[in-house]
């Protein structure tokens, strides 16, 4: 395998498509400034600065951000505390459309 092949990005409408179908939240970690201006329709946001607060129950949580190195931050304090967490990147590689 070459560093390459492992380095891939996370495919966001794939994760997108299995979040919705299996019902997940889907978090925002930008700040409210950025997700005013444009976020994936039906996710929540909880800025990384916040993301110690959030409470929820054992189902995964699907994670996103700009370009996609906040919300691995996130997924990694996440997991630390035993949370099912996915990186599923930056909003950068979604093409659909954006709720205001």
């Amino acid at each position: 395998m070459s560093f390459w092949n492992w380095f891939q990005r996370p495919d966001f409408q794939m994760l997108l498509e299995q979040a919705r179908a299996s019902g997940a939240q889907i978090i925002d970690v930008r700040t409210a400034e950025e997700y005013r201006q444009g976020h994936v329709p039906g996710s929540r946001n909880i800025p990384l600065a916040q993301i110690h607060t959030l409470r929820h129950d054992s189902a995964p949580l699907y994670l996103y951000c700009q370009s996609g190195a906040r919300s691995a931050r996130a997924c990694a304090l996440l997991k630390r505390s035993g949370s099912q967490a996915i990186n599923m990147g930056g909003i950068s590689a979604y093409s659909g459309p954006l709720e205001r």
